[in-house]
């Protein structure tokens, strides 16, 4: 009975996420992206060692407590703990299961328009923030479409956003996560995919997220600012590793790449533009899920930064889908294809029979001779891997639900919201991975919708901010806006007083 229902919704949730990411999904990323390349004269060429300089030159595992939101690398760190999942490794893979080598290639051009996009949300996100009487920092979309629509519309689509988010990042989209961890898990101790060791794994993630949840943005930003520079270390000296093994087939796997963006059905079979359609579908799409740029999501962690102007956080945003996409994905990319199809000793057709939750560890495994022991490792290294990328997800994605839950519920009911997430992160461990994956596509795509809409009706403020640099005409640094400003000066005289 309940095999057939998941058989049908899936079946639902796969042929209308064909259609957003066929149609709506390609439009809008690659729309936004170019009208925001072009309006910003190519923010993400102009600014990207400017986004190098703010990242690496605030880089600190231990920033400390701020008096009000978190510091810049902070809320860096937890973007990019939401971006960095896994859709670097599974999504990655999957994309190229089902698209070919090509879907790669639509990843690093939807990244590529993506970065200009983030910028303008993260310069929103700066822009529109407030301060509550407690000092909590309040930003996000919900807060820029208000002001790009103070009426009963933006009223709507803040409503209509805040919904799907609670939903995508909150509950659903953290059953992806704990879900690729339990099956990475799984396979390192007993060899395949048992769903008791993956229900174990899920409960003891759940615990360890709950303590950490409850501790709030503060606790949060302190675990992220130390796991996100290990984890991305520890998967590119491993990835380099394997690179290095297969290092006669890298610029094989480039060529591919770029090859079958525009002849994939020697890949993937049926016509060729049928097979082109299908490529961009998985770049779009994947690429969403990876980098999240105009899906709404990382503006939570950048509205909570300390800066001088928005322009720098902006600047700091592109730089992390640059990290998430042509650093962390592409090295996932080379591994795969590498060793999967460029080596030309016949694993093409054992590369047909292997899901995308294994790709990288088979991948490993044949890099290092095959075997059991290579398996083994392969195993191992991916399951750790996995567990980094997915469990910071969960962190960071609780945290961007629970700002949107705040902001319908007016700050009441929060522990409502952490104990359904903390369900959702078990029942997620041993959930059809690709019903589940189905699921957070199509409430990623209704997060997509509103945002875009605002970001487009406020332009003129970002395109504002990009000419400008954050800087009057005599070069000296605007004043945050007069709400944050006066709200962040009260927090701290409190604070004093308190003392």
């Amino acid at each position: 009975m309940w095999a057939e229902i998941e058989a049908n919704l899936l079946k639902f949730f796969s042929d209308v996420n064909t259609y957003f990411s066929g149609y709506v999904l390609v439009i809008l990323l690659v729309g936004v992206g170019l009208f925001f390349t072009i309006k910003t004269k190519f923010v993400q060429v102009r600014c990207f060692g400017q986004g190098a300089k703010q990242v690496f030159g605030n880089l600190k595992l231990a920033g400390g407590k701020q008096k009000s939101g978190m510091s810049s690398f902070q809320a860096f760190a937890t973007a990019v703990a939401a971006q960095v999942g896994t859709g670097n490794i599974i999504g990655a893979t999957g994309a190229i299961l089902t698209g070919g080598p090509g879907a790669i290639f639509w990843m690093w051009i939807i990244a590529f328009l993506g970065m200009a996009t983030i910028y303008a949300e993260a310069v929103l996100a700066q822009k529109t923030k407030t301060i509550d009487e407690k000092g909590n920092v309040l930003g996000g979309p919900v807060y820029y479409i208000k002001k790009a629509f103070p009426n009963g519309f933006g009223t709507f689509l803040a409503i209509f956003f805040a919904i799907a988010t609670i939903i995508a990042l909150g509950f659903v989209g953290t059953m992806v996560q704990s879900n690729s961890i339990g099956s990475a898990v799984s396979n390192a101790i007993a060899g395949e995919n048992v769903w008791w060791i993956s229900l174990i794994v899920g409960v003891v993630i759940a615990i360890i997220a709950a303590i950490i949840f409850i501790g709030g943005a503060t606790r949060l930003a302190s675990v992220t600012e130390k796991i996100v520079p290990i984890m991305a270390l520890i998967y590119i000296v491993g990835g380099l590793v394997i690179i290095g093994c297969r290092i006669t087939s890298v610029p094989r796997a480039f060529c591919m790449i770029f090859e079958y963006a525009f002849n994939p059905q020697a890949i993937i079979g049926g016509g060729i533009w049928g097979a082109i359609v299908i490529a961009i579908q998985q770049g779009a799409k994947r690429g969403l899920f990876s980098n999240e740029a105009g899906m709404g999501s990382t503006p939570h962690a950048h509205a909570q930064a300390n800066v001088k102007t928005a322009h720098e956080q902006g600047c700091s945003a592109m730089f992390g889908v640059f990290i998430d996409t042509f650093v962390v994905l592409t090295m996932t990319a080379l591994i795969v294809i590498s060793t999967l199809y460029a080596n030309g000793n016949g694993n093409t057709d054992m590369w047909q029979s292997v899901g995308k939750s294994d790709a990288v560890a088979t991948a490993f495994a044949i890099a290092f001779g095959g075997g059991n022991v290579a398996t083994i490792i392969g195993n191992i290294f991916v399951a750790v891997c996995l567990t980094f990328f997915a469990f910071s997800t969960i962190l960071s994605w609780n945290l961007f639900g629970k700002i949107n839950f705040n902001y319908l519920f007016k700050g009441k009911g929060t522990i409502v919201y952490t104990l359904i997430a903390l369900v959702f992160i078990i029942l997620g461990s041993v959930f059809q991975n690709d019903l589940v994956w189905e699921l957070t596509d199509f409430f990623n795509y209704l997060m997509v919708l509103p945002n875009v809409i605002a970001l487009i009706a406020l332009s003129k403020i970002v395109v504002g901010e990009a000419k400008t640099k954050g800087l009057t005409e005599n070069g000296e640094v605007l004043a945050q806006p007069a709400n944050v400003a006066a709200a962040t000066a009260e927090a701290e005289e409190a604070e004093e007083v308190e003392e």
